[in-house]
């Protein structure tokens, strides 16, 4: 089966189905596109502008919680949603819907006080983009992604209250065991795990994080910290 990743680099539910599929054992390819011109080239292809993807030979699939299920198709074992534990499907939903946007609007209202951090981000990208040239374009990119995700100052500050009591709630899924068994890592394991790793390089958010066991996690089933810091202070 030819199997290819559509993903932009740093993008953390992109991060979350790759390492699904290092956890499936499926051999596959990643095509890389550049930042906000992945929009274009997903709708061409998709029909839709949003990353992850995964082409299956022909077969297309956009987003996470979609892969995930055709993944446990596709190879049941091991299972990102294992059928007797009904609280994986309920915390990977909320990963989905709810957290995973709390890092794109965190991570673009900081961005808009130190656009060139954006070139710490592209380490490790397959991309070759030189970095004077990430630098010059950082705030039309910072902008135009701001405007993406309708986020903005005061969005930020907001997101920034509301990080204790979403973290408090992961908390509670590690100690009752619905995440955090990293022996066998699932759907939800995946998803809000992948979006701690990269609230944990804002500067503002990482000492939220200090202290709560998923950051741990994060590291280690994502093998290490994301490439890429933003300097605390933008979001005060």
């Amino acid at each position: 089966m030819n199997i290819r990743l559509y993903v932009i680099h740093n993008s953390h539910p992109c991060d979350a189905v790759a390492r699904a599929l290092e956890l499936k054992g499926l051999p596959y390819r990643t095509v890389e596109w550049p930042p906000l011109l992945h929009t274009v080239a997903q709708t061409v292809i998709f029909g839709s502008r949003t990353v992850p993807a995964l082409r299956l030979d022909e077969e297309k699939i956009q987003g996470t919680t979609r892969i995930f299920h055709r993944l446990d198709a596709l190879v049941p074992e091991p299972a990102l949603f294992p059928a007797q534990r009904p609280a994986v499907e309920v915390a990977e939903r909320w990963g989905n819907e709810e957290f995973q946007q709390v890092a794109r609007d965190l991570i673009w209202a900081a961005a808009g006080h130190h656009p060139a951090a954006l070139v710490s981000y592209t380490q490790g990208s397959r991309l070759p983009l030189p970095p004077a040239l990430v630098k010059l374009n950082a705030p039309l990119i910072v902008a135009a992604e701001r405007r993406l995700q309708r986020t903005d100052d005061a969005t930020g500050r907001r997101r920034l209250a509301e990080l204790p009591g979403q973290i408090e709630k992961i908390n509670a899924w590690i100690e009752d065991g619905t995440i955090g068994d990293l022996a066998h890592p699932n759907a939800a394991d995946l998803q809000i795990l992948s979006t701690v790793r990269l609230l944990a390089s804002i500067g503002d958010v990482a000492p939220l994080l200090a202290a709560s066991p998923a950051l741990d996690l994060a590291l280690a089933l994502f093998h290490g910290p994301v490439g890429g810091s933003l300097p605390a202070g933008a979001l005060a």
